[in-house]
């Protein structure tokens, strides 16, 4: 995992002693939500699942279950979505996108934009266990067009790796030709490239991109695409997720925060940070401090990390 993100691994980590922290803060009368929040935020989803265990084994109990009847609202929903293990997490966020009513297109298009190809081959092994259908054949019965075509090669995780030194500048001309050159998009090129190189390759085509179009690859693919195609490629092609768009001061929309500060605090928080505060001019760190209140904004405010 790159080690863009905020939360890493608790480096004295000893999940007996943890387990028993959480089981103080739980028993009696009222819950220490402060000693929860302070306690799994700064783990790592693997050790979350280690705690779980010892949990388990120490007192018989489940321990989500225990979170559940001793936490309620958006911080209930923000700790249980922590104590997942990663794969399912994404795989069950898929399921509920894909299968609940009217397809939630941002779910999508923000998790198969960036996930790496082992992670994607993972969640779609996850999802067939949890679901027992396939996740590829679930997108074709809820997509269509080009926007499918290309969510299908992402999912299938075989993108390229490594940077192909002797295509760079043929990619980027090929982009180049498929949109700003010609009258109509040529989508199918766009698909391909973007659907098919790793984020290394397409950072060096899009460099030579900009040198030929004079514009960066955004403006491009905004002027040529629109809808949830425009989405993808933009998330594919600049790794931001499409949802801090959406993610925006008129109503605070929890369920999108909780999944891209649970899903990319491992991952690459700093950049998702970083691409925040160029975009809004402000940072994610006091956006969250102005759009939510008490113990679930104090962990959120720790898996951000940080004040840009």
């Amino acid at each position: 995992m790159a080690t863009r993100g905020s939360v890493k691994p608790f480096v004295n980590f000893n999940a007996k002693h943890d387990a028993e922290v959480l089981r103080k803060a739980m028993k009696g009368i009222g819950t220490d939500e402060d000693a929860i929040l302070m306690l799994l935020a700064a783990r790592s989803n693997a050790q979350r699942q280690e705690i779980k265990a010892a949990y388990k084994k120490a007192f018989g109990k489940d321990l989500v279950k225990d979170l559940r009847s001793e936490l309620g609202g958006k911080l209930e929903d923000l700790i249980v979505a922590l104590m997942f293990p990663s794969t399912i997490y994404d795989a069950h966020e898929l399921h509920k996108a894909i299968k609940g009513v009217g397809t939630e297109d941002q779910v999508l298009i923000e998790i198969l934009a960036s996930r790496t190809c082992d992670e994607m081959k993972d969640i779609a092994k996850a999802y067939k266990k949890e679901y027992g259908s396939k996740l590829e054949k679930d997108i074709m019965g809820d997509t269509s067009g080009h926007y499918q075509r290309l969510l299908l090669i992402l999912a299938q995780g075989n993108k390229e790796e490594g940077v192909d030194e002797s295509r760079v500048e043929k990619d980027a001309k090929e982009l180049f030709a498929a949109g700003e050159e010609k009258f109509g998009t040529d989508e199918d090129k766009f698909i391909n490239i973007l659907g098919n190189r790793s984020a290394e390759h397409l950072r060096r085509v899009f460099d030579a991109y900009k040198k030929i179009a004079g514009c960066d690859i955004e403006e491009s693919i905004k002027d040529e695409c629109t809808g949830n195609l425009e989405a993808l490629l933009l998330a594919v092609g600049t790794k931001i997720p499409a949802v801090l768009n959406h993610y925006s001061r008129a109503g605070t929309d929890d369920e999108t925060l909780i999944r891209i500060m649970v899903s990319r605090s491992e991952r690459d928080m700093l950049d998702v940070r970083a691409m925040y505060k160029k975009k809004y001019g402000e940072s994610l760190y006091s956006t969250i401090q102005e759009d939510t209140e008490g113990d679930y904004q104090k962990a959120l405010l720790y898996l951000c990390g940080g004040n840009d």
